[in-house]
Parts: structure tokens; sequence; C-alpha cells
């Protein structure tokens, strides 16, 4: 496994007292739709063969390969952002780790933070199959241990592997090959604190309000239960409408805190968690979007596929690509703009925020 970087303008907007601000970016390699790199391997099912065996009791054996590959991306994906970050690793005080991809007692956040170095005093926060929603999820406890802990810089993690919920081919289920091109494996991870030093730290997104949102009735939906043979996990085909009907309600909610309305959709950034072809394309037309709001998110799906949790990091450094290239225009208006992700629940997480790099 590599890293993959992207270089940071120098300069950036100074950020507002007390709010919390990502400070770094960072990403282990992942799968991606276009050529697939993922965990699952010939030697693994040469070592598993019963993983290719339909009915056969196999979560052990899953369970083996994904604590050990989980926690090895997410070192990689820490330490790339670390490096980035500037400060040492002891500056961190707050580890908060997300995965839908392991279940261990100690946790995954545990062999992180060994992996890492971190202090043993580091204040520790997990959080556990909150799906395609976890990364926002996280920046969102992250956002808050950082502006009520003056002066805490929280490491946020994610991690994922589809080896979980792995099944070999089947007639009787040919919905499972979408499955197959759609969802990838790799990491994530962000640095946030709030008040950057200036000197060290290059501020590139503040981050402002922060909601949840979810939908009564709607707990099938997106439907996973870690059976023997793995994790079964089920997308009902009603997913992307559902989004789309409740989508503004939720903006709404988002863009009156900053004075704006659903005039102004054109007007801010979309940092959009791509579950999909047809959830983008749902909310582009039913936002009215212009094509190239939804780039960063087309472009992640495109070259890592719907990762989970870890998909909006790859989001957010494609929003920082995109950014450089407005800086040259005439006129660019997406100073503010929201971070969405839609999980199980279903759930809509949402962020507020401030695009510094501008």
């Amino acid at each position: 496994m590599g890293i993959q970087d992207i270089k940071i303008d120098a300069m950036s907007k100074k950020a507002t007292p007390g709010k919390a601000t990502i400070l770094a970016l960072g990403k282990g390699k992942t799968t991606t739709v276009k050529t697939r790199y993922v965990v699952m391997s010939e030697e693994i099912l040469d070592k598993y063969p019963e993983l290719a065996i339909e009915g056969r009791p196999t979560v052990t054996q899953r369970l083996d390969i994904c604590n050990e590959a989980v926690t090895q991306m997410a070192i990689e994906a820490s330490q790339a952002c670390i490096a980035k970050w500037g400060r040492p690793v002891s500056d961190i005080t707050h580890l908060v780790y997300v995965s839908s991809s392991e279940a261990r007692l100690p946790g995954g956040d545990i062999y992180l933070a060994k992996g890492l170095g971190l202090k043993p005093e580091t204040n520790r926060v997990m959080l556990y199959f909150a799906g395609c929603s976890g990364g926002v999820a996280g920046l969102r406890v992250a956002k808050d241990i950082a502006e009520n802990n003056p002066g805490s810089r929280v490491l946020l993690a994610t991690s994922e592997t589809t080896i979980i919920g792995f099944k070999p081919p089947s007639a009787t289920r040919p919905y499972d090959l979408v499955g197959v091109a759609l969802f990838g494996d790799g990491a994530g991870a962000m640095l946030i604190g709030s008040d950057p030093d200036p000197i060290i730290e290059r501020p590139l997104f503040e981050l402002h309000t922060a909601i949840q949102h979810f939908l009564p009735d709607t707990e099938k939906i997106i439907d996973g239960r870690l059976t023997e043979e793995g994790i079964s996990f089920k997308l009902d085909r009603a997913l992307p409408q559902i989004i789309e009907d409740n989508i503004e309600d939720f903006c709404g909610k988002l863009m009156d805190t900053i004075g704006l309305s659903n005039k102004d959709y054109n007007k801010i950034f979309w940092a959009v968690h791509p579950g999909g072809p047809a959830i983008l394309n749902r909310l582009e037309k039913r936002l009215d979007l212009s094509p190239e709001k939804l780039i960063a998110s087309r472009r992640a799906l495109a070259d890592y596929g719907n990762a989970s949790s870890n998909t909006i990091v790859y989001v957010m450094e494609y929003m920082m690509e995109e950014s450089k290239k407005l800086k040259n225009e005439p006129k660019n208006d997406e100073e503010w703009g929201l971070i969405l992700a839609f999980g199980p629940g279903v759930t809509f997480e949402g962020i507020v925020a401030k695009n510094l790099t501008m």
C-alpha cells in the first residue's frame, strides 16, 4: 500500500478564533472504480478458500483479515495527514476512529493509537457501523471536541474494507455485482483544531454549524447484519428517491445559519459523499445545481468508488484542487459550502463550512 498526497498552498485565510478548522488531510491507497485495488487477493482466497463457498460460517476468518487490514490502512492515512500537518504526533490530544469493517475488544482505536505512537493519555472515541455517513459524523464529533477543548488537536481516522461483506458470485443475487463495482477499500484522515498556529498550521476548511437528522421508519432502507457469513448488507432501491425527497429541507436548515436560501445553491460549494451515481444525479436535478458543483464528488466516485466513511476525505481533497482552479476566475462565490453524507437510519449528516484555501 502507498500514500497519495496533494500539495497545499502556503497561503490560507485566517480562521475565526475558537472555530474548529480542518488543518490537514491524508489517505491510504484505496480501491478505484476505474481500476480495482482491494484488500481481497488470491493469496487470501488460497489461505481461506471457504470465503468463496456459499453458506460457510466465515465471520471469524473475515474479522482476522479485516482487523489487521483496517489498522494498517488507518496508520498509513494518519501518517500522511500528520506529515502534512507539520506538528509532532505528540501534539495530538484526541482520536476519533470510524469503521464499519471490524469488531473486536479493545477496538481499532487502541491499535491505531499504538501504531502511531500516540500518548497513552490521548482521549479516544470510536464510531462503529455508521456506514457511509460515518466520515461526516466523525468530523462533527471532532469539531465539538476541538471547540470545547481549547488547544486540542483531534485526529479523525476512517478505515474500511469490503471483505467483511464479501460474497462469492451467485446467479440468484445479480444485484451483488453492483456492490462489487461500486464499493471499495481504503482509509482517510483529518487533523482538526481551533486557533491554528499561524507559523506551522495552514487552515483548510473552517467548520461552522453541524447537524444530524434521521428519517423515521426508514431503518430497513440501508440494512446490515452481522451473520456467521460476515455482514449481510442490503440497499433498498428507494434510497436515491428518499434522499432526493428530503434533501431540500435538510440543506435549508444548514443554509439558514449563514443567511442563505435555496436561491443560493449555485453560490456555494458542495462536498457530498458520493453514495452512487444515482444519488448525485438526483441531487443535481432536484437542487438545480450547475454540473461543476458536484465535480469533486464525481471525481472521488470515479477514482475511489464508494469507500464508505473514507470517501468524504477524498472529496475534500478534490475540493481543494477545484478551488485552486477557481482562484484565477474574476468572480468566485464559493467561500461557503456544505459537507454532506447519508447513511443508515436513514441518517443525514451535514456541516456548514468555509473554504479558507480560496
